[in-house]
């Protein structure tokens, strides 16, 4: 995450990935309604503010509509197959806590998923599911997050695999390094 055009890729698909988020969570909810923002939603959005970075993993905030938005991002180590043509690809954990959102998990793919695919996670001996949706991915179970960022902060790398839409089987591999200090740096900026 060291090239300003990533970053500002990175942002631009985090930003897309928080409203379809938020999208998924309120369809799981039957008495909630999804509502797109509105114009005027959108104009207020910041550009994110750089925070500080932590070995892999960088950490930024933002205004969303009027509330304040923490995430850290990071992009794999390594992706196979190598050679397969993708958009880039990130991991993200946000704090959003207008909406009481704490450590939610996203993954962008940078390419659509299969339809109805899952992703499996797994950081040392922990295997995690993660639903799909376009490009995104979350962790299949919210109770689950909490467990998920702990096996994070004890780990040292992480594997994802997931099916694209065409068929094809990715593994992307993470470097936690850095994870449990970036964590503490978003949930110092979002109380």
């Amino acid at each position: 995450m060291t090239n300003a055009r990533t970053l500002g890729l990175a942002v631009a698909l985090l930003l897309s990935a928080t409203t379809l988020a938020g999208a998924q969570q309120q369809t799981k909810a039957p008495t909630q309604q999804t509502k797109a923002p509105t114009q005027q939603q959108q104009q207020q959005a910041k550009a994110p503010t750089p925070l500080q970075t932590f070995e892999s993993w960088a950490t930024y905030t933002y205004n969303n509509a009027g509330a304040k938005v923490c995430y850290t991002a990071t992009q794999p180590t390594d992706k196979q197959p190598a050679g397969v043509n993708r958009d880039p690809v990130f991991m993200f954990i946000t704090n959003r806590p207008k909406e009481g959102v704490k450590h939610e998990v996203s993954v962008i793919a940078g390419y659509p998923y299969k339809e109805g695919s899952k992703t499996t996670v797994k950081i040392g001996d922990a295997t995690f599911s993660m639903y799909t949706k376009d490009q995104g991915a979350w962790v299949d179970n919210a109770a689950e997050e909490t467990r998920f960022i702990t096996a994070m902060k004890g780990g040292s790398t992480m594997v994802i695999t997931g099916t694209s839409r065409r068929g094809t089987v990715t593994t992307d591999t993470y470097s936690l390094k850095g994870i449990s200090a970036a964590l503490k740096r978003i949930d110092g900026e979002c109380q």
